[in-house]
């Protein structure tokens, strides 16, 4: 079995550095505390395994194959996204010690993976690039997937703890303030670009 690793890698290195609506909401949860910050990643992470386990078994390409079906996830991806960014900059206009609770960080994660139909598509057409057509698919689906989850839960574990520095500088609060503005203004953006695409 040759997988093509080296391409692989390098494109999911390039695919996990470009910030995203996971990359913004772990952050933006991050900066608030580590726990927060660990509980979003959780949630992405989970949402990352239930992609991971559609495309291995083949459920995500009837989905991508399918253009109503496509585009509805990408309107309900895209309408979360709105959601998360509103209440982050609805977050950003109340003072610091009246800030309205979030709900469930974790939940918040996985529904940001979950409907995010850019992680569905990096699963499809980053996979079977780098599979080897002369070997059986599924044990190298599961093995490319693994990996790429995989290098999800690492880049997290050392992003997350690293966040704590920018939360000192947080702790302003007209500093935050703009962050959270620039955070939400952010998620809004990805909903559109995540509908235009």
């Amino acid at each position: 079995m040759h997988i093509a690793w080296t391409s692989f890698l390098v494109a999911l290195l390039v695919i996990m550095i470009v910030p995203g609506p996971d990359f913004v909401l772990i952050m933006s949860n991050a900066v608030q505390g580590t726990r927060r910050g660990v509980e979003a990643a959780l949630g992405v992470m989970t949402g990352l395994l239930v992609h991971a386990t559609l495309a291995t078994v083949g459920l995500s390409a009837l989905v991508a194959a399918a253009p109503t079906a496509l585009f509805a996830v990408k309107a309900i991806g895209a309408a979360y996204l709105a959601y998360i960014g509103f209440c982050t900059l609805k977050a950003a206009k109340a003072p610091a010690r009246e800030q309205p609770r979030q709900g469930n960080v974790f939940l918040r994660g996985l529904l940001c993976d979950l409907l995010n139909p850019k992680v569905m598509l990096t699963f499809l057409s980053l996979i079977p690039q780098a599979m080897d057509p002369t070997a059986a698919p599924l044990p190298q689906a599961a093995l490319l997937s693994a990996v790429t989850v995989g290098v999800f839960a690492a880049f997290w574990a050392l992003v997350v703890p690293s966040a704590r520095q920018l939360g000192n500088l947080l702790n302003r609060p007209r500093t935050r303030t703009v962050f959270e503005r620039v955070c939400g203004t952010a998620l809004i953006g990805l909903a559109a670009s995540v509908l235009a695409t």
